[in-house]
């Protein structure tokens, strides 16, 4: 018999010591000879998905999951759970929505939700070890296609499976490999993007830090279809993890024969490079992240030549993103029509989420298409912090839109949320609650597009400059109706004469927070209030005498001393004192802090 205790040492648990809590374990196991009786192995995973439980500590076969672990907690796993099977009751994962804890992560409504695909291995397996990726079925894809399958017959597999592009357009994926391989100019190329650049975003990341060797299996079975020797992995400058796994990665992968000359006795040669981003959000840009691989500017160019046919370097290019790649190993192992048994109509499969903002469990997640938002946030994110009303979900990165609460009953696919006038994107889902000011929300994403903007075309460098000023004269208490007039127009201008999907897709949060949320804009313009209570010079709070109880929780938790009264009685705000921060309303537990009506700062 055989145990293997598994530490998620993604980036977020590493970033709580969970470094510290694997070697605490591996030492100790050592120290108490737990393998005497039982051989135990610990491990080292990618992301668990869980991140506002981490660091995760996972038992098998025992079915034990521990949360929150500690490296001074370590000691105690092994003397009670390891060696004597008892459970600690204190490190088990409280499940929100249960209301109890649980003692396998797989009972949380978190995990029984999600059907993995592209993360199915993430959190079973130690990144930097190839045999634990072989031992779970891993390159028995390429190795199907390689002996038993034709390039047009590994394409055609693809092209009946229905699997859409997951970077963000859903371009249908066989669809490109086969337009592709029609253009008979060599060589091709094959390229991963890595690059996610959307605040809030880590699902490429996790994939790329916790099994990468499926990457390098999926563009691998697209450079035999297409006859392509040479891929990149265009990985941005800041995932170090992420970098340091796929090297080692392509290095085993070449020692086993997966990768490089003859690779596995097929007389098909293919070998990977890996680029590192240059830190620009444009760089995800199909065209201007080629730009950057060739050495250039990384600016985008016109669409109406396609990669296929023109790309890197001017020869055709196949560019897929990086969970994309990862679906591609179990489509062609398992079967085009297991795939299209999963999601709807016209989104075949499963997306993967980075769920974040103002909900109780953030972290990476994987469900079927067509799941609805309100179970994405309300059963496998287990709801509002705070028990908070809930305001909106921002999808597709600071391009998408933000869809209201009425919308919720929506679907999770391609077309669906573009209709809602938001975007699948890559695949980052941020949490509102009622303390966000939408106004703020859209002026916050243009100011990150404003930045980030190569300035290569006119309505893209000046248009998304304009709309941020008038925004940021609403959140200041200066703006006008007629601004908002001006406002959708360049909303309109700058949508249809930008030259590349950062511009093009810009004004969406502007356009959705004006279709849904207009009456915080007029609230700002002829109130000169912000409801939420976010926009400094309009906001005013105030305590209300009927609701406070005089626990003093306000008091302690202001920065500026401005809120005073005796215990038991009712608290007052000092105006001139107050710095709008909004800590006492986050505080209280009793709602009596509002944002005073009809007055201005």
């Amino acid at each position: 018999m055989s145990r293997t205790v598994y530490v998620c040492c993604g980036t977020g648990c590493l970033a709580n010591n969970s470094m510290d809590v694997y070697k605490e374990l591996k030492n100790l196991i050592e120290k108490y000879e737990v393998d005497a009786e039982v051989k135990t192995t610990v491990k080292a995973t990618g992301c668990n998905g869980l991140c506002e439980k981490g660091p995760l500590v996972k038992i098998q076969p025992d079915d034990i999951c521990y949360s929150k672990v500690k490296a001074s907690d370590a000691e105690e796993i092994v003397k009670k759970t390891l060696l004597n099977g008892e459970i600690i009751d204190r490190l088990l994962i409280f499940d929100t929505a249960k209301g109890k804890k649980v003692t396998s992560h797989k009972d949380t409504d978190f995990y029984k939700s999600q059907h993995k695909i592209a993360l199915r291995n993430i959190g079973e397996i130690d990144p930097a070890n190839i045999d634990d990726y072989i031992e779970r079925g891993g390159y028995e894809a390429l190795r199907k296609a390689l002996s038993q399958m034709t390039p047009d017959e590994v394409i055609s597999e693809i092209e009946k499976s229905g699997l859409r592009g997951r970077g963000g357009g859903g371009f249908p994926t066989g669809r490109k490999w086969r337009q592709c391989d029609s253009i008979e100019s060599y060589p091709k190329y094959v390229i991963c993007n890595g690059d996610e650049g959307d605040p809030g975003a880590f699902m490429d990341r996790s994939i790329m830090e916790g099994d990468p060797n499926t990457v390098i299996e999926g563009m691998t079975i697209c450079a035999y279809s297409i006859k392509s020797k040479d891929g990149f992995i265009y990985i941005r400058d800041e995932y170090s993890l992420a970098l340091k796994n796929m090297n080692a990665a392509i290095k085993q992968a070449k020692e086993r024969g997966f990768l490089g000359k003859n690779i596995l006795g097929s007389g098909f040669d293919f070998d990977i490079q890996i680029v590192r981003g240059g830190g620009a959000f444009v760089c995800g840009e199909s065209t201007a992240l080629m730009q950057s691989i060739e050495g250039n500017v990384g600016e985008p160019r016109a669409k109406y030549i396609h990669s296929v046919e023109k790309g890197l370097w001017g020869q055709p290019t196949i560019l897929n993103n990086v969970e994309t790649w990862a679906n591609i190993p179990e489509i062609i192992y398992k079967g085009s029509e297991w795939f299209r048994s999963i999601g709807t109509d016209n989104s075949k499969g499963t997306k993967v989420f980075s769920l974040v903002g103002k909900v109780k469990n953030t972290g990476l997640v994987e469900i079927p298409m067509g799941t609805t938002l309100k179970e994405l946030v309300f059963k496998i994110g287990g709801g509002i912090i705070g028990d908070k009303k809930f305001k909106a979900v921002q999808s597709g990165g600071p391009s998408g839109g933000c869809i209201p609460e009425s919308l919720m009953h929506l679907p999770v696919d391609f077309d669906t949320l573009k209709e809602a006038g938001s975007m699948m994107g890559s695949g980052g889902i941020i949490v509102m609650d009622e303390r966000t000011c939408m106004v703020d929300v859209a002026r916050y994403y243009l100011q990150f597009l404003s930045e980030e903007s190569c300035g290569k075309c006119t309505a893209c460098r000046e248009g998304i400059k304009r709309m941020l000023e008038i925004l940021t004269d609403i959140c200041n208490g200066k703006g006008t109706k007629e601004d908002l007039e001006l406002l959708e127009d360049l909303c309109h201008t700058v949508e249809k004469a930008s030259l590349c999907a950062l511009g093009k897709t810009a004004p969406n949060p502007v356009l959705t927070t004006l279709k849904y949320f207009k009456d915080e804009y007029l609230s700002h313009i002829n109130e000169k209030r912000c409801p939420a209570g976010v926009c400094a010079n309009l906001t005013t709070f105030e305590i209300d005498e009927k609701l406070c109880k005089g626990c003093g929780i306000c008091a302690k938790n202001c920065p500026s001393s401005a809120i005073s009264g005796e215990r038991g009685k009712p608290h007052h705000i000092d105006e001139t004192k107050c710095v709008k921060c909004g800590n006492c309303v986050d505080n209280c537990k009793f709602n009596a802090i509002k944002v005073k009506k009809g007055v201005r700062a």
